[in-house]
Parts: structure tokens; C-alpha cells; sequence
């Protein structure tokens, strides 16, 4: 593996959902006691976690047989050109210049991207849009797979 990277949302949404759950618990506890409240945030607790766990599960990884985000896999062959996108750049690829054909592994909690063209006939799919808080690393990385097509070193 030549680049490994979670996308985890940042501590202060665990800290925020957790205040949420305690001002939950409060409420309930104070109008209509313990045994109401506790399941109730017991409950928040877990639906909050499960939500903000899935949120940080993607993963992005390149190694020498190509770009692999989630479960998706784009072979080094089909990797094309490989561009970092910043800030409102990053942002309009996201929002108003979005291809309904394209691939997005994004989360609006990254600000910064890598879009991959897809250099494969025979795919529909004309690039991947990946959010990354290293995209010059990943692009660095993803660019040197593709000019060595995979091999080691």
C-alpha cells in the first residue's frame, strides 16, 4: 500500500453528539424521569454513533493495482489525469458543475478533493471525485502508480 487515508469526522461532531444526547437525557429525565430517560438517550447514544461511525468509515487507498475508495476499485489502467481541487474550486465540483455520471466519494467536512479521470472506453464513468485531507499527497501518490502502471518501487 502506497497511500492509506480514513476520512473520520472531526471530534468536535462526537463532542456535539454527545452534548445532544446529555441535553436529551435532561429533558426527559426532568419531565418524565429516569426510566424514560435513560432508554431515550441510550437510544440517541446509539443512533449517534452508528450515524457518525458510518460517516468516518471510507476509506481511500492506492496501491500498485489502482485507487480503491470504499468498496469501489478503479484498475491503475483506467487512471488518467489526476487534478487537486481547493476550496471553491473543490466546491463547484461538488455543487453546480457535478456530472450525474461521474463517481463522488465526498464528505463536505473535507474541503479538498482529487478528481481521477477515467481513461477506460468501455466505463460511463468520466472521473472520480474523492475527498482527501492530503489530495496533493494522494494525487502525488495516484500520479506516480500511473506513470510506473503499478509496478513496485
Amino acid at each position: 500500500m502506497r497511500y492509506a487515508e480514513r476520512l473520520s469526522v472531526p471530534v468536535a461532531w462526537w463532542v456535539l453528539a454527545l452534548l445532544a444526547v446529555v441535553s436529551l437525557w435532561l429533558a426527559y429525565d426532568v419531565s418524565l424521569g429516569p426510566q424514560v430517560a435513560l432508554p431515550v438517550a441510550g437510544l440517541a447514544l446509539v443512533g449517534l454513533g452508528a450515524w457518525l461511525g458510518r460517516l468516518s468509515s471510507l476509506e481511500v487507498r492506492v496501491g500498485g493495482e489502482g485507487l480503491t475508495v470504499g468498496a469501489a476499485h478503479l484498475p491503475v489502467s483506467a487512471v488518467g489525469r489526476v487534478e487537486v481541487l481547493r476550496g471553491s474550486s473543490a466546491q463547484a465540483a461538488r455543487g453546480r458543475d457535478a456530472d450525474p455520471h461521474a463517481y463522488y466519494a465526498v464528505r463536505g467536512y473535507v474541503p479538498d478533493a482529487v478528481r481521477v479521470w477515467v481513461e477506460d472506453p468501455g466505463d460511463p464513468v468520466p472521473f472520480w471525485l474523492v475527498s482527501s485531507r492530503r489530495a496533493e499527497d494522494l494525487a502525488r501518490v495516484l500520479t506516480g502508480v500511473r506513470d510506473s502502471g503499478g509496478a513496485s518501487g
